[in-house]
């Protein structure tokens, strides 16, 4: 991961988020995410198997390379201590909103979130974590969020509801990837709230026309 990137690399498709997650290269809320995500959509676990199993014939077929200082590592390696277990998660409860590995990742549930208004019929919860800023969005039914585009990337699994943009629909389950090139306006559907965490690694630039930006803002 470098100073401003989620990866090294750009992430424009699911294909794409999801190899990146099986090398392991995804900073730690975005991992959760996606495993999230496999949580609420278990058929799309196909794609991350092929994918490993992939990475594995390869990694088979790489050739042999001689490992410096041997002795040494080895050494370091038996003179460590113990791994700490990790501490035990309560279980999840029932008819819980939130994914387990998000719950594990925030320690709450989502009727525990300390919302903050953040705009009309738009609340947030928000923090800074591995280098990107991670956050739960509640936006109320049928409200528009400015239009805008990213320095950066974001990535949004929605957790509960809808929204719709110029590119489509995003259901539960379902990821927006939003990079630089996405000029965008969600509006969540009518007939309930949507419920959303967040990832990015830059902020967000606000577009479109002054009249149309400060009727989002007011909601």
């Amino acid at each position: 991961m470098t100073e401003t990137d989620m990866v090294h690399e750009q992430i424009d498709t699911i294909d794409a988020l999801m190899a990146h997650y099986v090398a392991g290269s995804l900073p730690e809320p975005a991992r959760v995410l996606v495993q999230s995500h496999l949580e609420m959509k278990p058929a799309n676990r196909s794609l991350v198997n092929s994918l490993e199993l992939l990475a594995g014939e390869a990694l088979e077929s790489a050739p042999e390379v001689a490992i410096a200082d041997r002795d040494g590592r080895l050494a370091a390696i038996f003179s460590s201590a113990s791994p700490v277990p990790a501490p035990q998660t309560a279980a999840r409860p029932k008819n819980a909103l939130f994914p387990q590995a998000l719950r594990s990742l925030l320690g709450f549930e989502a009727e525990d979130v300390p919302w903050r208004r953040r705009l009309p019929g738009f609340r947030e919860y928000s923090l800074d974590m591995d280098g990107c800023e991670v956050s739960l969005m509640w936006i109320r039914p049928g409200r528009a969020l400015p239009a805008h585009t990213h320095k950066g990337m974001e990535l949004i699994l929605i957790l509960d509801g809808a929204f719709n943009d110029e590119r489509g629909r995003f259901g539960p389950g379902d990821i927006s990837i939003a990079d630089e090139t996405v000029d965008h306006r969600p509006v969540a559907e009518k007939d309930r709230p949507c419920i959303a965490f967040a990832v990015s690694d830059g902020p967000v630039k606000l577009t479109g026309s002054f009249r149309q930006m400060i009727g989002d803002l007011i909601g």
